[in-house]
């Protein structure tokens, strides 16, 4: 029988709400899942830690820069790691300096689950939604 490889995925989001969606949709067979609330949370985690599948805010704690931060410690640790960042402040600069720091996407808050979750099993982590997508989890729709 073929064994499926684990795939670790870190959630970093500072509101409660958009952090226990992001729960449910990752938090499945064949995923480890970590969720952190902060920025110290998130390097603390990343120092002993590796992951293949980031997902995290742009704007952690009210900090501009908190998900950068993230990113470039991310970078460092987790070579190859597909990161997403959400954000409600999708300006140039942001989107900029995320790619500049690794993040494969860039999503505007809301951001559809179906569009996290394709990204997802993309890069090989699987999802509430499953591969098919058929059918949306209760109380699922958009991370706003």
């Amino acid at each position: 029988m073929e064994s499926k490889e684990v795939k670790r995925v870190l959630v970093v989001e500072d509101e409660q709400s958009i952090r226990d969606i992001l729960v449910e949709l990752f938090e499945v067979e064949g995923n480890h899942l970590t969720a952190v609330e902060s920025l110290p949370e998130a390097l603390e985690v990343l120092k002993t830690q590796s992951f293949d599948f980031i997902v995290t805010d742009l704007r952690l704690g009210g900090k501009r820069d908190g998900g950068l931060q993230v990113m470039a410690m991310a970078g460092m640790v987790c070579d190859g790691a597909t990161v997403l960042v959400l954000t409600a402040y999708p300006d140039d600069s942001n989107r900029q300096a995320s790619s500049r720091l690794g993040a494969l996407h860039f999503l505007e808050k809301p951001a559809d689950l179906h569009t996290i979750a394709t990204l997802a099993n993309e890069a090989g982590v699987g999802t509430a939604f499953g591969a098919s997508h058929a059918g949306t989890p209760k109380g699922m729709s958009a991370v706003s």
